[in-house]
């Protein structure tokens, strides 16, 4: 009979726990794809350019800030679980139902419920990684060979940790509700909040919450040298810092509204501001996890598309995008692909210890180079000029041009090089040769092709090694694989990571909407109108997703200046990692507000 009754309360809440049960469906999947990062040593060691040790450090220091962030975010699940549910126990027990079959029904649902959730997680977590993968992969042109989707550490890894919990949330659960009173049980959303909000205590912790943020913002500013020092010191300081500031300056500044009755007597505002007012006692821990979520989500993407962006300096840092030396079959056919811009072809006879170039040729179509020049300005970008190569000084030792060519030419640094008339060059003797430099039409494209046109003429010709260690191709290539992985780890981990912050806050705002509809009812009884209760919906909720974003982009904002020894800019083009968050952190406000709407504007 129990068994139905609960079947039945399940039904009539289908919808709420379609929330909760797709919500704990990606909390799990996220800890996997996460998993499926930090414990693939062969991804770490392979495609992860940077020293084992420092990556090993940040990794596990990501699984344990992963772990205790996973761990808030299944207490205020299941709290939003526990919440639909205290009413109809309740009313079982008004029955006669006794408290032990309660408390076995209650272990069994909280069980049956994660341990579906994190299953259906782990299999979408799966097929998720593996899209993800080759989307990021194909679309971004990274070379991630090591990634494996499916790693057994990782899946074995995410089901212990999430039974444990779920088991120790389902006897949370059984505690809780059979050592509560039936009537406490039935009218849980009347229990009065006490509130602390001594004014010098406020003053005080404000203080302490600017300060204590100060202080970590300055350490990100040292040097990376000690980088083992910095993270835990910065993280300590502002989570610390964060939760005064929520706990001090946001109290105060709800306080000096509610006394400004120019703003408080208008509307249904004075309402709203003590719903704030309330909240915050009980919101000061999930608004700071939120604020500290906020920022590594956005600075992960941000980070991300700033190693991208390295690439970009790559390609703008050379002005030809390849040089060819041979017209075997292969070479030629493989050129025919390129979408070629401009080609200069020069001709050199090898005799000796010199290389004889036809001077008439570079008169014709001078070499040009890529000047870089370094300003210290607010991007901290450098600039990039075209400028010729003057033909005079080309075989002039000890000239900046000479130095230049000889690399551009093999067996260019060994020899000497000479520029002789046209009819000189046409009665040397010595094997004939020629040196192609070309443009292409768009190199990313292209890339592919030329690099395979420099191994195969790497193949053909061992002289051809200095050329191509130097060459456009080789370098992006280089760059390519340093990048590749942190790019695919910022857009993964920041994607995450924004859907763990948001459902959190969505699941903490739900969990107490049971209590509010008696608030909002009251309100609707004494004449308020829906569109004004929903503008106060809107305020309370935008209030609590915009608080802890505000701090959350400060955070970044100083937080990128660790990464301004690795990064060339990292506040390069910052807007475009900011818009495309804050469009889906406004997705889940106004899912949030949606569903809220439902609980406590109900007729019902």
């Amino acid at each position: 009979m129990i068994w139905k009754l609960s079947v039945t309360g399940i039904k009539n809440r289908l919808k709420d726990y379609l929330v909760l049960f797709s919500g704990l469906i990606v909390a799990s999947m996220i800890f996997y794809m996460f998993l499926s990062i930090a414990t693939n040593p062969v991804f770490i060691s392979k495609d992860v350019y940077g020293r084992t040790a420092y990556l090993t450090y940040i990794f596990t220091f990501g699984i344990i800030l992963l772990v205790i962030i996973t761990s808030v975010y299944l207490v205020y699940a299941n709290s939003f679980l526990l919440s639909m549910r205290k009413h109809d126990y309740g009313m079982y027990m008004m029955l006669g139902a006794k408290s032990t079959r309660i408390g076995i029904l209650i272990f069994c649902e909280t069980l049956l419920t994660g341990f579906l959730a994190v299953l259906l997680g782990i299999i979408l977590g799966l097929g998720l990684t593996t899209i993800v993968t080759k989307v990021l992969v194909g679309k971004l042109g990274l070379e991630i060979t090591h990634y494996k989707a499916i790693l057994p550490s990782a899946i074995i890894g995410t089901l212990l940790f999430f039974v444990i919990i779920f088991l120790l949330g389902a006897l949370s659960n059984v505690h809780k509700l059979t050592h509560t009173p039936v009537i406490d049980l039935l009218h849980e959303d009347q229990t009065p909040i006490n509130l602390n909000h001594h004014p010098l205590l406020r003053g005080i912790e404000a203080i302490c919450g600017v300060l204590l943020l100060a202080v970590g913002y300055y350490v990100m500013t040292l040097s990376t040298r000690y980088i083992y020092f910095l993270i835990p010191t910065a993280l300590v300081t502002i989570i610390a810092g964060s939760f005064f500031v929520f706990n001090g300056v946001f109290t105060a500044i709800i306080n000096y509204l509610l006394n400004k009755k120019s703003f408080s007597y208008r509307g249904i505002n004075e309402f709203t501001l003590g719903q704030l007012k309330f909240r915050l006692q009980s919101y000061t821990k999930i608004l700071t996890m939120i604020s500290i979520l906020f920022a590594l989500a956005l600075g992960a993407i941000t980070v991300g598309l700033n190693f991208g962006s390295m690439k970009d300096e790559t390609q703008k840092s050379f002005y030809y995008d390849a040089t060819i030396i041979s017209q075997t079959p292969a070479v030629k056919k493989a050129e025919a692909k390129l979408t070629i811009t401009n080609k200069q072809t020069y001709h050199y006879k090898e005799k000796g210890m010199h290389l004889y170039f036809n001077r008439a040729e570079f008169e014709k179509q001078p070499l040009k180079e890529i000047e870089i020049y370094f300003h210290n300005n607010q991007d901290n970008l450098p600039t990039y000029k075209v400028k010729t190569l003057v033909t005079a000084k080309l075989d002039k030792p000890e000239t900046a041009a000479n130095s230049i060519f000889s690399q551009m030419v093999p067996n260019g640094i060994p020899k000497k090089i000479k520029l002789v008339s046209q009819r000189r060059w046409n009665t040397l003797g010595g094997q004939k040769k020629f040196v192609s430099y070309i443009n292409v039409k768009d190199f990313v494209h292209d890339f592919p092709v030329i690099k395979q046109i420099q191994k195969q003429q790497l193949r053909e010709n061992r002289n051809y090694q200095d050329i191509y260690l130097s060459s456009k191709s080789y370098n992006y290539s280089n760059m390519i694989g340093f990048t590749s992985a942190f790019e695919f780890m910022g857009f993964f981990l920041g994607i995450a990571f924004l859907t763990m912050l948001a459902s959190t806050l969505m699941f903490k705002v739900l969990s107490g909407a049971a209590s509010d509809k008696v608030r909002y009812q009251m309100l609707h009884e004494i004449g308020a109108r829906p569109q004004l209760l929903r503008s106060s919906i809107r305020k309370e909720i935008g209030t609590l997703f915009t608080m802890p974003a505000i701090l959350g982009i400060v955070d970044v904002l100083c937080g990128l200046q660790l990464f301004k020894t690795l990064l060339i800019s990292p506040y390069h083009n910052i807007w475009i990692p900011f818009t495309i968050f804050i469009v889906l952190y406004l997705g889940y406000y106004l899912l949030t507000v949606t569903l809220y709407e439902k609980i406590v504007l109900t007729n019902k």
